[in-house]
């Protein structure tokens, strides 16, 4: 079996890696899609989708592009019987609806904690013993047993 340098991650690997913590899942793209498909059938993939908004809207630049970006993350995840509402409190989003006449980049930032603490303290437990995420390690490890040995 050939040595790979120790900075070498197999598919499988990377995958398991994902159990570490959210930030690792969230910061690689096959991990997040994974992710984002198991929320989508437990029908709370707003709480990523809103975390994904946010972590957008923190690297606007012009004030007219923040004000518009603001307005759309409130309609869509904010505000009372958005089409995507998140689950926070009512002093977090009253603060939210009072500031984004004058958005910050920092005017999501408490609602953007509660959604993250809500999916690594749920969301992201369940997600590790899915079979979404069991199917992706286990497949994964087959595949790469096969480059080995072909007979498997």
């Amino acid at each position: 079996m050939p040595v790979k340098c120790c900075f070498y991650r197999s598919p499988t690997t990377e995958t398991m890696a994902w159990s570490e913590n959210m930030d690792t899942l969230l910061t690689n793209q096959a991990g997040l899609d994974a992710f984002r498909t198991f929320l989508k059938s437990e029908f709370s993939e707003e709480n990523v989708e809103f975390w994904l908004a946010c972590e957008d809207f923190k690297k606007t630049e012009s004030a007219e592009k923040m004000a518009s970006k603001a307005k759309m993350i409130y309609s869509e995840f904010i505000e009372a019987d958005a089409p995507k509402e998140i689950n926070i409190d009512f002093s977090t989003r009253d603060l939210i609806s009072k500031n984004i006449a004058e958005p910050t980049l920092k005017c999501f930032d408490e609602a953007q904690k509660l959604i993250y603490s809500l999916m690594a303290k749920d969301s992201f437990p369940r997600f590790l013993k899915s079979e979404i995420y069991k199917k992706l390690v286990n497949g994964k490890q087959v595949g790469n047993h096969k480059k080995w040995f072909p007979f498997l």
